[in-house]
């Protein structure tokens, strides 16, 4: 039965919902739905409504209940109070949920590490359509579909472990893309993890979906990309659904309004981005190897100054920043501090990283951030145990000191903790990251280094973390930012390293800071560099950068499309502002 009957079958005549909401209920509503947590009440009354064959995010500030929302959809959690119904029925387990066609990626990536990429596809499937299928057909099709996605061969029989987090996103993206009998997916900030063109691909799987006639629900923060896929959003604020938006209406300026309670203008590209005060390197790394086979890279970083990098999905620009941590060893080369008597001091462990005043943020909080056995006070403040004990150990710890800390840094980054003796895990995702940075925060380090750090938090987080790391900075730190999100360098860093094949391939300065330039370069579209040495000397934008090349830029055949104006009211009537490049 194609799913098209399937869905004229089980859709049933419209009803009129409350008078709250005074609208028709569709194929797939939500209707006065409470769920608590203890004295949190994370859905507070809300209605929601939507219909097969559209794309519908879901959309919110971290904490406001959508991602609560998406489980009580999804059969994850029961509900105390109201009405839900997809399909005509109430999931009120993920068996159930399943069963009707009820597909759903949740914001964590859900794998087993010691599993082979196949056992990790296709775990809990041998109850329906699979366990028909032969060894040979899964590992065929589990080959396929990883291909298709990733956009890249994987070996079906890799341990998960040996895995960067984005194909590990990938692998729980493509459990939901094997089940043929899909008529509802939900995915709960499913592209978190991924960069531009891993998206596109994301994208096109969902759109061919909604051609199909399948109910594709969005939960994310990225408000650029939603307004891209989406056909109608739902905004969410402390609980409650505060408005609809409709294709027409669907653009930042209205999705923030309705996110934040008030009218607010992007301008982001109007903040001149910060230049370094002053010629001292605080951090550099001599003939770095970041690959066995790759170029070294030469890296220095001054003081008070903030360089972006960033790379398409396995190129070298994560091992890059975790080397520069002390998280991760290279393979050749040094990495050096300046230490509190001005003299440089290499380091090649954690350890001495953070000894010698280097933090690390990682956008991959659940294996390298989170402390998931500890409540949220300790998540934050177990770093500075030390530093404010009176004796070196904890019968002498400053909890007072303590207190405060964790108080002024819940307040800076607007942390939803409820009870701050709660587990961490009793937090949003995009809480649990807001704990983390705010950790950082609180250690003062001389250097900063953000791996994704705004990875699964919301806009208006966002614009006050970038308003920090520019107080930061101008307070005569230093910071490494790499992002997946090129608009977030606009307005922040003056320098962007973009990395291809596990080096440097180019640097952008000033103007050329801007998502069309980054994204051609990461695509090896500009001239690229032929010695990858990035030094404070060429800062200025005068200094041009000599022998260019496109050594190793190996051009990928694929269509990349671009939105290079989220501003305006009506995308899809404003042709003219979306670009279609060919590379």
């Amino acid at each position: 039965m194609s799913a098209e009957k399937n869905i004229k079958d089980n859709t049933s005549k419209k009803e009129v919902l409350s008078d709250k909401s005074k609208t028709v209920q569709g194929d797939v509503y939500v209707q006065d739905v409470h769920k608590y947590f203890g004295v949190t009440r994370a859905l507070n009354g809300v209605n929601f409504n939507a219909n097969f064959g559209e794309i519908h995010a879901i959309v919110g500030g971290n904490g406001c209940g959508k991602s609560t929302l998406a489980k009580v959809m999804s059969g994850v959690l029961p509900i105390d109070k109201g009405k839900v119904s997809i399909l005509g029925h109430t999931p009120t387990s993920p068996v159930m949920a399943r069963n009707m066609g009820i597909a759903t990626v949740f914001q964590e990536v859900m794998i087993a590490e010691e599993a082979s990429v196949i056992d990790n596809l296709f775990v809990g499937s041998d109850d329906f359509w699979w366990k028909n299928f032969t060894q040979r057909e899964k590992v065929l099709k589990a080959q396929e579909i990883m291909e298709d996605l990733v956009g890249e061969y994987v070996d079906p029989y890799t341990q998960a472990f040996n895995l960067s987090l984005p194909i590990k996103a990938w692998i729980t993206i493509a459990r939901a893309f094997l089940r043929e009998n899909t008529k509802v997916l939900i995915l709960d900030e499913s592209s978190a993890a991924l960069d531009f063109d891993s998206t596109e691909r994301l994208f096109k799987k969902m759109r061919e979906l909604r051609d199909n006639g399948v109910a594709v629900f969005i939960v994310t923060h990225r408000i650029a990309e939603l307004v891209r896929i989406s056909d109608k959003a739902t905004v969410m604020r402390d609980g409650k659904d505060v408005g609809v938006l409709e294709k027409k209406d669907l653009n930042e300026k209205n999705l923030i309004g309705l996110m934040t309670g008030r009218t607010e203008s992007e301008g982001k590209s109007k903040t001149v981005a910060l230049q370094a005060k002053t010629e001292k390197v605080v951090m550099r790394a001599e003939n770095l190897v970041v690959w066995p086979d790759s170029k070294p890279v030469n890296f220095e970083v001054k003081r008070g100054e903030i360089i972006g990098v960033t790379g398409l999905d396995g190129n070298g620009q994560d091992d890059f920043v975790k080397i520069l941590a002390g998280v991760q060893t290279s393979h050749g080369g040094t990495t050096e501090i300046l230490d509190s008597n001005e003299n440089f001091l290499k380091y090649n462990s954690l350890d001495d990283a953070k000894n010698n005043g280097i933090s690390f943020v990682s956008g991959d909080r659940k294996k390298e951030g989170i402390l998931p056995n500890l409540s949220i006070y300790e998540n934050l403040v177990i770093p500075l145990y030390k530093k404010t004990s009176k004796a070196g150990f904890l019968g002498f710890v400053n909890w007072m000191e303590l207190n405060g800390i964790f108080d002024w840094e819940v307040e800076r980054l607007s942390i939803k903790t409820g009870p701050r003796d709660n587990l961490i895990g009793s937090l949003s995702g995009g809480n649990q990251q807001k704990v983390m940075i705010a950790r950082s925060f609180a250690q003062h380090p001389k250097v900063l280094i953000l791996n994704d750090p705004a990875r699964g938090i919301d806009v208006s987080t966002k614009r006050d973390l970038y308003v920090h790391l520019r107080k930061y900075v101008e307070e005569g730190n230093t910071v490494v930012f790499l992002s997946s999100e090129l608009e977030e360098f606009i307005g922040l860093c003056p320098k962007v390293m973009v990395f291809r094949n596990g080096t440097v391939f180019d640097i952008f300065e000033n103007e050329k800071v801007n998502a069309d330039t980054l994204l051609e370069g990461m695509f090896g579209q500009t001239a690229g560099i032929s010695e990858t040495t990035i030094s404070s000397k060429s800062n200025s934008p005068s200094t041009p950068i000599l022998n260019r090349s496109v050594k190793n830029s190996k051009i990928p055949e694929k269509k990349i499309v671009k939105v290079v104006d989220f501003d305006k009211e009506n995308i899809e009537e404003n042709k003219t502002k979306i670009k279609i490049k060919t590379f």
